[in-house]
């Protein structure tokens, strides 16, 4: 297969782009020095990632992807992108994120509206986070957004960020937003003690995108554009469903959340594994992922609860009790948020009361 982005799919990419808004002139391709450089630009603008960054138009060869289940982080609104340099593709995984070649960047950049019941403007850009895949493995970048919304200034050591909004429901919210440090990026992105990407999954990318052209299959596109080498068949790949789906089971969408928010650390592979808690979508054994399962050494995060999960009881289980919590001492996840997620707990809570 050549694995060469064709002259078609570039007239798509090109169709995607303007559709996204961006000008019909299409700019500069990405800066593949400056990403290959080992010492990161000051300027996320020096990448040339976006055809205008503060409306999030993403450049030539820059595409735009979104997740089944999304890491809860505030609140925020996420922006997501991808970049495989011109010639190479990312390795498709059944079950882990994908293989992407040296060069590859992903793009996450947090924003909040004014007003949530009006999500679309004003939005206010907080930070952009680059994962990118150099010679000597991934490595990851914070910029945080001026003032004008014109272009985002390295951050390593990281920063509390005011943010004001009205959420959906029309009550002011008022938080610290938590901009995290080098070590904080490192600490959630661990597998078996290297940097890796946790989002770009199968099964969270298996589900439809509006590009502006249309809605169109994440994986199919990404297959077609040549950004992504062996794709099997549709009816082969796995899936999530969305945590509001009513139509999908409650288990299933109980543990596609856990997966997503939890299970970058909580795994055999992750920085939580001494905990023995293994919260990934594809764990078979109850007892790993909690059922009736006695905590290691949760300490106060316990809250003097015996098991990880209660089997119908949310109050008396230490998941729960955890995920109820803004105490940095107790909170879990431990970083990433200062709220508690509504839906989430909620989805949790009915979950573990109907277990048996």
């Amino acid at each position: 297969m050549n694995l060469a982005i064709t002259s078609s799919v570039r007239v798509f990419v090109a169709a995607i782009v303007v559709a996204l808004g961006s000008p019909a002139a299409l700019a500069d391709a990405v800066n593949d020095a400056a990403l290959m450089t080992p010492r990161p630009a000051r300027l996320l603008s020096s990448y040339r990632l976006f055809l205008d960054a503060g409306k999030q138009q993403p450049n030539e060869a820059v595409v735009p992807y979104d997740l089944q289940v999304p890491l809860f982080t505030d609140y925020a609104q996420k922006y997501r992108f991808v970049y495989v340099p011109e010639g190479t593709a990312a390795t498709y995984d059944d079950t882990e994120a994908f293989n992407f070649p040296v060069g590859s960047v992903l793009v996450k950049t947090f924003a909040y509206p004014a007003d949530f019941r009006a999500p679309d403007e004003p939005v206010r850009l907080i930070e952009t986070r680059l994962l990118i895949h150099e010679e000597k493995g991934w490595n990851a970048w914070t910029y945080i957004w001026n003032e004008d919304q014109t272009d985002a200034v390295l951050k390593v050591a990281g920063k509390v960020v005011p943010v004001s909004f009205t959420d959906k429901t029309g009550v002011v919210q008022a938080i610290n937003y938590i901009v995290p440090n080098k070590n904080q990026c490192k600490g959630c992105h661990s597998f078996n003690r290297a940097v890796t990407p946790i989002g770009p999954k199968a099964r969270n990318l298996n589900k439809d995108f509006d590009y502006g052209t249309g809605h169109r299959n994440q994986l199919d596109t990404w297959h077609e554009l040549g950004i992504l080498t062996g794709l099997p068949r549709s009816s082969e790949r796995p899936s999530v469903p969305h945590i509001a789906d009513v139509n999908a089971s409650l288990d299933r969408r109980a543990r596609a959340y856990l997966d997503v928010n939890c299970a970058h650390c909580h795994r055999l592979e992750g920085p939580g594994s001494t905990s023995g808690l293994f919260l990934t979508y594809g764990e078979k054994n109850p007892t790993a992922w909690g059922y009736k399962k006695r905590p290691v050494a949760a300490g106060r995060g316990s809250g003097g609860l015996t098991y990880d999960i209660e089997p119908g009881n949310a109050n008396a289980s230490i998941l729960h009790y955890r995920m109820a919590s803004t105490d940095p001492g107790v909170m879990m996840p431990e970083v990433g948020r200062t709220l508690i997620d509504a839906e989430g707990l909620e989805l949790i809570r009915n979950w573990i009361k109907q277990l048996k």
